[in-house]
């Protein structure tokens, strides 16, 4: 038998979870790259490189690649022969690992799980419990494999199951643009067909922890070549990076399968978004291991500045006629307050103004911004940790009382809905976007913070921040023109168009 103390497993989870916080995997940077580089389109261009800036900074920082720190998820794989010298169970070692990393004060995580989901929905303060998923297999090692996974992507989960003769790639070609562009893209596509329903969910989640490997497939595979199939489709599909149209929408298929009943084909769908984080390591009772940081060089270097395309807008003297003149794609720097409102802040403002109540905020004139940050690192210079947008449709079913505000518009991410566009559109107000999964870099602009209404929220407060030249693009201008639209829309097209030629 191989005696593992229990220190390891909890130390080892501590440092897995604190790594995978700040460093993107070497083939996740290196696929990312190569879309960088092939992009046609400037804004998805744009936003490729500014996930790719936000890597850098965090890595050379040791910070979060993204203000949410995600829900830890973990799959076990436990040798016959292991005795874990403990009298705690295992769920109870990793999840003291999980309560270490989200709590450190040399790099403090964003807290994002909720008990009773049901009903009052209160912040456990430390990231617990995980989702676990243990199997025992033979040998004398423990092998983990940890995720950290955001809900923007985790929402856009998919599941059905499918007659034995319908077809697999049709089915995900269907859902992909149903999901949006709240899970930021690109990233990677996880899927898992067979077993039962939970094995199928099971199967796409385990996928995802795989490494990017698309361009070594061979043909000759079934499950290789299905995977190819829907890695050209979906790319031709013109989504591009956040929606924004372009010619890469997914780095990678990850596909798991498992035997399933004769009359079934159950599927499900899972995206990795592009602050995709996750490790592999195994215990062996010996040592435990230490995480090595990529080497700068894997990072591209990237002279060019956006600067020049962009304009600088100063928030502090907007006014609803100067919002009239910007036009949905154009890149905006802003200077001035920004006020900061997501779920829990919308609804607490809602039920005031139904209620006839004053708000604890004045919002006429300023812009909302989605978002829940990091706390900053106590001892450093940071004003706010990683502060980038969360997915905005969430706040759609607010946004109607929210106007009557008097607030000029929003920023968050992804598209907005129908219904939100026309009331943008009637109300002659803007809808802006940040790059998700550059929460580090947009930190960076914020030069100062302040807590201004519902502290007891924790990082879903009203907060105020001053901005300086904080990166954003138009997504829904006052004409109710969206990007998210117009830009897939065209790339889509031309695709086809060159597909086509190159074809005939």
């Amino acid at each position: 038998m191989r005696r593992i103390p229990e220190s390891h497993i909890t130390e080892a989870i501590f440092r897995a979870l604190q790594y995978i916080s700040a460093y993107h995997s070497p083939d996740f940077i290196e696929s990312m790259t190569r879309a960088w580089k092939k992009e046609e389109s400037s804004a998805a261009k744009n936003a490729i490189g500014q996930i790719l800036k936000n890597s850098k900074m965090a890595a050379i920082g040791f910070r979060p690649i993204c203000q949410d720190t995600g829900i830890v998820v973990v799959f076990v794989e436990i040798g016959t022969k292991v005795w874990i010298d403990t009298e705690l169970s295992l769920q109870d070692l990793i999840n003291e690992g999980v309560r270490k990393a989200y709590t450190s004060p040399e790099n403090p995580l964003r807290a994002s799980v909720v008990k009773n989901p049901e009903s009052n929905r209160i912040n456990t303060k430390d990231n617990t419990p995980a989702v676990i998923h243990m199997e025992s297999i033979p040998g004398d090692e423990i092998h983990f494999w940890v995720a950290a996974k955001g809900g923007g992507s985790e929402n856009k989960a998919k599941f059905a199951v499918l007659n034995p003769s319908d077809s697999i790639v049709d089915w995900v070609l269907q859902k992909i643009p149903e999901m949006g562009a709240g899970w930021c893209p690109p990233g990677v596509l996880g899927i898992g067909i067979g077993g039962t329903p939970e094995k199928a969910m099971l199967l796409a989640k385990r996928s995802l922890l795989d490494p990017i490997d698309i361009d070594k497939l061979n043909d000759s595979d079934p499950v290789q070549k299905l995977r190819k199939e829907i890695y050209t489709k979906a790319n031709s599909l013109g989504i591009g990076a956040q929606g924004l149209g372009g010619l890469t929408t997914v780095l990678d298929v990850k596909i798991r399968t498992y035997p399933t009943h004769a009359a079934s084909l159950p599927i499900a769908l899972i995206p990795n978004c592009a602050a995709t984080r996750h490790i592999h390591f195994s215990l062996n009772g010996e040592t435990i291991p230490d995480f090595i940081p990529p080497p700068i060089q894997t990072w591209p270097d990237m002279e060019e500045d956006s600067r020049t395309e962009s304009k600088i807008v100063d928030l502090d003297s907007l006014t609803s006629d100067s919002i009239l003149d910007w036009k949905a794609g154009d890149r905006l720097l802003l200077r001035g307050t920004l006020l900061t409102g997501r779920d829990a802040a919308h609804k607490k403002i809602v039920e005031l103004l139904r209620e006839g109540k004053s708000l604890p905020v004045d919002l006429r004139g300023k812009f909302l911004y989605y978002v829940g940050p990091v706390d900053k690192k106590p001892g450093s210079d940071e004003v706010v940790g990683p502060a980038g947008p969360t997915t905005s449709t969430r706040m759609d079913k607010f946004t109607e009382e929210i106007l009557e505000t008097g607030i000029l518009g929003m920023i968050g991410k992804a598209e907005r809905g129908n219904q939100t566009v026309e009331l943008l559109k009637n109300k002659k107000r803007a809808y802006l976007i940040a790059v998700g999964g550059a929460a580090y870099l947009v930190s960076k602009a914020i030069r100062s913070s302040e807590v201004i209404a519902f502290p007891e929220l924790g990082m879903e407060a009203i907060h105020k921040f001053e901005v300086f030249d904080m990166p954003v693009l138009v997504a829904v201008d006052t004409s109710g023109n969206s990007i998210h639209k117009t830009g897939p829309a065209y790339w889509k097209q031309k695709i086809e168009i060159a597909n086509a030629t190159e074809k005939g």
